[in-house]
């Protein structure tokens, strides 16, 4: 189940034109409905965090979630790897992102299909191996898409190809839950680049999952 929660986890945040990058931080809401027998939705709230806070600065991003299994999230695009602090472990588990277990089968795209905090979205449609992911997005908070195309993990690189912005709303579906993230607040701002960086000290390890 550790894996089902890391892989996730990197859906959440996992965020037009090439030239044109979001910097700056998103606040969303989750929730989610569990397909599990064994698993009501509230074990995944607790688990997994309803609020998360999303920072990006150009091909880097960071994601901080009130959950009690995962802490927080860490992108780094000089290594192409993705960082998880789980609350359980000592040191922060990695994933090559350049290795994606799931696979796009087809992508399409609604323009003006819904509309968050007043930005009018177009969706991307994600038909997957794992089940389908729908994101919501507006071309006023692009993204280049050049600086994921690396980062396979979690279908990211398929989701930029394609909508070329940060999603304001997300809904993915797999065989043991379904998660929808809605944005209530974006703050465009310069970050300092050290926020992308590990913790002093802290150990590093290939992730098992």
């Amino acid at each position: 189940m550790k894996s089902a929660f890391i892989l996730f986890f990197s859906l959440l945040v996992a965020v037009s034109t090439y030239g044109q990058n979001f910097e700056g931080r998103i606040l969303y809401t989750n929730s989610y409905k569990s397909k599990m027998a064994n698993v009501v939705d509230q074990q995944w709230s607790d688990m997994m965090g309803v609020t998360q806070e999303y920072f990006m600065k150009g091909g880097d991003y960071k994601s901080i979630m009130n959950g009690k299994m995962v802490q927080w999230q860490l992108y780094r695009s000089q290594d192409n790897k993705l960082y998880t602090k789980m609350a359980n472990s000592e040191a922060a588990l990695w994933n090559d992102a350049g290795v994606n277990p799931d696979e796009v089968l087809k992508a399409e795209v609604k323009k003006g299909a819904a509309t968050v905090l007043n930005y009018k979205c177009d969706e991307l449609t994600l038909t997957c191996k794992s089940g389908i992911q729908k994101y919501y997005f507006s071309s006023t908070l692009g993204i280049d898409a050049r600086l994921f195309a690396n980062h396979k993990y979690g279908n990211w690189s398929e989701v930029v190809k394609h909508s070329r912005a940060v999603p304001l709303k997300m809904v993915i579906e797999s065989p043991q839950m379904t998660l929808v993230a809605i944005a209530t607040e974006v703050k465009p701002q310069k970050l300092d680049a050290k926020m992308f960086e590990l913790p002093a000290g802290l150990k590093a390890e290939k992730s098992p999952y």
